[in-house]
């Protein structure tokens, strides 16, 4: 008769017993072992689903805590000892003044998916690392020779907070902005000359003569949209449920390659002189070319995750000041026009002012005219100023125009989102105390009642100290025009629906101004990544196999194990079965039938 054995480590697990012994449960059919397997495989294929699902998950978990993680320590003082780091310096030469801005990042990490993880260096006090000094460059225009010494100061000051032995690979661009825009062709090559020529002689950047010119507004436009998308991490495809996205039509070639990746941001930025927008253009728009800006953040020009279409337009005196100026150039103009031909004297002295609906009720102003000196006094009439204001914006009956008349493509209202900067911020945070998401309704209720506010109860809640910090006399007085002038540029120069939902204004992104030298640094940069990605591309490669392997692979290779396992049992179970058929048989023989018997059978005589 056979035993069967089980042997398995530790040696204490073993035990043996006859097959007779054996229970009907352990000798299952055919039927009976198939059906147990694939309840096995089932319940072991339904544990890797949600094993990797969580594994999944998990992952979106932490690339999010990272890319917070990525904005605390943005505010952390940056370790110079790190030989890892890189540096790179932008100086924004601007109309008023110039100012010089140190950044810094990390080693690229060999994918060529990602973009520089490109930051503004902090000193040992956190503070970032900034210098600005004034005038402007371009009061220079008529002694070029003195531009090197102007801009010796602040490169100085940022040689000294970049390590000595990282000089020699330090990129450094001098970008001039629009003071110097506009000087006259001459002048402005003799400034530039002057800084191609000196500069190396007294600093060791990374420094060529293609790293100093004068940029134009669209440039400029181009590059404060990809520092505010960077900050807000918008360049960053890794797929996350909580991430809205937008179908983009990537160009080139017969065919249009369609690609669905995070939505980006428009910019809305009102300054004192000019008004400009910015916005990605995700259809193929046929759009002229000195609108629209197109290029490759990536370091990889063949492929086109980082393709952008971005539509750039400034329009010079739509700026907040700007504006007030011509609107009072034109109340000037008529007021002695009909004062002419009226024979009338209204401006001429106080007590028979110029009506003024764009400032508060009472306020009592004065503008300079050629040869004399006007009054005004307002009445506080927000929807008359706002009616006053629409033909200074020169609009015309073209479809998709913008101001006067400019072309302007399609925006899906629907599915868009716009930052408003400077004037956009101050008209709705310093006074309304509105910043962060517009309400287009809430906000002309709260201009209107302002602008209808006597004068002498604003200066006494100004004193009071009821408005921000940073607001001042000035602000009180031309908040009524301002505040109507942004409402007809963003709803009737823009053409924005008075329902829109999606413009934030704000000073700061993730509590720091975002500059448009940050831009200019990750789009002259961008090929920088293609030199640690060769040096980097088999430790790469490595590198992602191995993370792969952990993630994922392992619950291939668990599964893989349970299969066997579960196959081994079901083949032990079917040895078992045919041993346990075996040993019945003989069990059944002639000369053993009598056992089958019982008690009927003939007992036998025994002899001892």
């Amino acid at each position: 008769m056979g035993r069967i054995s089980f042997s398995c480590l530790p040696a204490f697990w073993h035990f043996s017993m006859s097959p007779l012994v054996l229970p009907r449960l352990w000798l299952p059919s055919i039927r009976q072992l198939l059906f147990f397997g694939l309840v096995l495989g089932f319940l072991g294929l339904l544990y890797l689903l949600l094993v990797t699902g969580k594994v999944q998950r998990s992952w979106i978990r932490k690339e999010n805590f990272h890319r917070h993680l990525a904005r605390v320590t943005d505010i952390e003082a940056t370790d110079t000892s790190n030989p890892n780091l890189n540096y790179g310096l932008v100086v924004d030469c601007g109309s008023s003044g110039s100012r010089v801005f140190v950044y810094c990042w990390p080693r690229h990490n060999g994918n060529p998916h990602d973009l520089l993880d490109i930051r503004q260096m902090r000193d040992q006090h956190r503070k970032p690392v900034v210098m600005k000094i004034k005038p402007g460059i371009s009061e220079l225009a008529n002694s070029p020779e003195k531009a090197s010494d102007y801009i010796h100061p602040l490169l100085s000051f940022a040689a000294q907070h970049i390590p000595k032995h990282k000089h020699q690979e330090t990129p450094l661009y001098i970008l001039c902005t629009a003071g110097m825009r506009v000087l006259s062709d001459s002048q402005k090559e003799a400034l530039l000359e002057d800084l191609r020529t000196d500069i190396p002689v007294h600093f060791n950047f990374l420094f060529s003569d293609s790293h100093v010119e004068v940029i134009s507004g669209k440039q400029e436009g181009v590059y404060a949209w990809i520092g505010i998308n960077f900050v807000l991490g918008r360049f960053n495809h890794v797929d996350s449920e909580r991430d809205v996205v937008v179908e983009v039509q990537i160009p080139g070639g017969d065919q249009q390659e369609a690609l669905v990746r995070k939505r980006t941001a428009g910019v809305l930025d009102m300054g004192g002189v000019s008004t400009q927008i910015a916005y990605e253009v995700p259809k193929s728009e046929e759009v002229a070319k000195n609108l629209l800006a197109e290029f490759n953040l990536g370091c990889d020009a063949h492929r086109t995750e980082h393709v952008y279409r971005v539509y750039v337009s400034t329009f010079l005196g739509f700026g907040g000041n700007a504006a007030r100026q011509r609107y009072e150039e034109s109340i000037v103009r008529n007021t002695l026009s009909k004062n002419k031909l009226l024979g009338q004297h209204v401006g001429e002295t106080a007590e028979s002012p110029i009506l003024d609906p764009c400032l508060p009720t009472d306020l009592q102003d004065e503008v300079l005219a050629a040869t004399q000196k006007l009054h005004l006094r307002g009445t506080g009439d927000f929807d008359l100023c706002r009616q006053l204001l629409q033909p200074f914006l020169n609009r015309t009956n073209e479809t998709h125009s913008s101001l006067s008349g400019v072309y302007q493509p399609p925006i899906d209202y629907h599915n868009s989102q716009f930052y408003g900067f400077s004037e956009f911020y101050y008209c709705t945070e310093d006074v309304l105390r509105m910043g962060g998401d517009f309400n287009s309704s809430k906000y002309a209720s709260a201009a209107k009642s302002y602008c209808a506010t006597q004068w002498r109860t604003l200066k006494e809640r100004f004193d009071s100290g009821l408005y921000a910090s940073h607001a001042d006399v000035h602000r009180l007085k031309y908040q009524c025009f301002k505040s109507a002038w942004m409402f007809e540029v963003f709803h009737s120069g823009f053409s924005f629906p008075k329902d829109y939902k999606n413009l934030k204004t704000a000073l700061l992104v993730y509590d720091k101004e975002v500059q448009w030298t940050l831009g200019a640094i990750l789009y002259r940069t961008r090929f920088l990544p293609l030199r640690d990605i060769q040096q980097e591309s088999l430790k790469g490669i490595h590198s992602h196999w191995r993370h792969s392997f952990s993630f994922v692979n392992n619950y291939y290779l668990f599964l893989a194990c349970f299969l066997v396992v579960l196959l081994s049992i079901l083949l032990y179970l079917l040895r078992l079965r045919r041993i346990h058929s075996r040993t019945m048989q003989r069990c059944t023989t002639p000369s053993a039938k009598w056992l089958e018997e019982g008690l009927g059978s003939t007992p036998l005589p025994v002899t001892i």
